[in-house]
């Protein structure tokens, strides 16, 4: 199966806040948001026009969405992505959702990024 892998034209920052803060209410208006929490952080991606003040932050993240939905029953779909990726010198922030994955990649990266999914036969289209 050959998959498609959708560029996001906006460019996202990942934030790191410490587990017991308190979400900030502008992260749920966004378009698309991610959140993670252990007990020894809270993570936050989100389009890099909100600011935030948290502990650390990333800028200047591009999302490639595999489009789906996957199935569950589908396996190895992340590994493969980002092995390819890996062996490009590519470094990734890999988000899962029910429906599907999406894979961060530095702006500066996201041409070979691009080119390297490529070479491997997926299909990569601007969204």
């Amino acid at each position: 199966m050959r998959l498609t892998l959708a560029v996001h034209a906006q460019l996202y920052t990942i934030h790191s806040f410490s587990p017991d803060t308190e979400i900030p209410a502008s992260i749920f208006s966004q378009p698309m948001f991610f959140i993670g929490k252990t007990r020894e952080e809270l993570s936050v991606v989100v389009p890099s026009d909100l600011a935030l003040e948290s502990l650390e932050q990333e800028d200047d993240w591009r999302c490639l969405e595999i489009l789906g939905p996957l199935g569950f029953s589908m396996t190895g779909i992340l590994s493969r992505i980002s092995t390819t990726l890996a062996e490009a010198n590519i470094s990734i922030f890999a988000i899962s959702t029910f429906d599907t994955d999406y894979i961060l990649v530095k702006k500066d990266t996201l041409e070979a990024a691009k080119a390297a999914l490529k070479q491997k036969q997926y299909q990569v289209i601007d969204y």
